[in-house]
């Protein structure tokens, strides 16, 4: 007898799925609602807080405006400027400070820039440092530390007041103080634009001038055309100078100077017209007679 065998149907190969059933699967799928709904309820309290905080912020912003609005004239009056103090003024003048500072009428102290006032005064001339303080109720106190006269810059008609640096003062309408040395030589449009070639040139001029007047009576005249080859004249002396240090040069100058004289030569007086400096380790003397 036969028997006939019934095969079973082969279930596709595929993930295990987990099918949970009765109880455990309603509480579990109640977790998952309470963990929905708290996640719900976390991101509104988080845009609530972040919208209590800019109605917050929006409510003190406009609180300022209208504490200012309503303080805002009280304040001006209580920081008026109604005094501006100058102190260290010798050639500049107060109007001339004031000038800088442009204060509107009825300006405030804490309504300046200190620092802006002060760079503004430093655009005169004349003005090489300046601070500006605030001093309430009422004063703005200004101090200038102003530039000093070092030398008199000749170019061609024109004399003009120059300070160490080469920053020029102020326009002469003639030569002005003859215990200042004169300087030549120099290009006026180049002075004008600060360029640092003829700003060293009157640096070094200035040092020169000042080695000779404390050797020398007379005023000093010093040609600044050739950087490599400074002239200089001083009671009817002419003097040359190279490349090397002025002060070395100056030095060699005065260490032998002691044996210049005038003295007669075959009934002829002869005097030293001048002295050449350019050469190492020597000083050439030209006379004339």
């Amino acid at each position: 007898m036969k028997v006939l065998l019934r095969k079973r149907a082969v279930r596709a190969i595929g993930p295990r799925l987990n099918h949970w059933k009765g109880a455990r699967a309603s509480q579990i799928s109640d977790q998952r609602q309470q963990a929905r709904r708290e996640r719900l309820i976390s991101d509104g309290r988080r845009t609530l807080r972040v919208g209590q905080w800019i109605i917050g912020l929006a409510a003190l912003a406009w609180g300022l405006t209208m504490v200012t609005r309503e303080m805002g004239p009280v304040l001006q009056g209580w920081l008026e400027i109604r005094e501006v103090e100058v102190e260290g003024i010798r050639h500049v003048t107060k109007p001339e400070v004031l000038e800088r500072l442009v204060l509107k009428p009825g300006m405030g102290l804490h309504q300046v820039s200190t620092s802006f006032l002060a760079e503004r005064m430093r655009t005169h001339a004349w003005i090489k440092e300046a601070t500006v303080e605030r001093r309430p109720p009422h004063l703005l106190h200004v101090t200038v530390l102003e530039r000093t006269p070092a030398a008199i810059i000749r170019t061609g008609a024109d004399h003009w007041l120059s300070d160490e640096n080469g920053n020029l003062l102020a326009k002469l309408d003639r030569q002005g103080d003859q215990t200042l040395p004169l300087l030549i030589g120099l290009d006026l449009q180049s002075l004008q634009r600060g360029e640092a070639g003829v700003r060293n040139a009157v640096q070094s001029g200035v040092v020169l001038a000042k080695l000779i007047a404390n050797t020398l009576d007379g005023r000093v005249e010093i040609d600044l055309t050739n950087s490599s080859n400074l002239v200089a004249s001083a009671n009817g002396v002419r003097f040359q100078f190279g490349d090397d240090s002025l002060v070395a040069q100056w030095e060699r100058f005065r260490n032998v100077k002691p044996s210049f004289k005038t003295a007669p030569d075959y009934g002829r007086k002869r005097t030293v017209s001048e002295i050449d400096l350019r050469y190492d380790n020597r000083v050439i003397v030209r006379e004339r007679v």
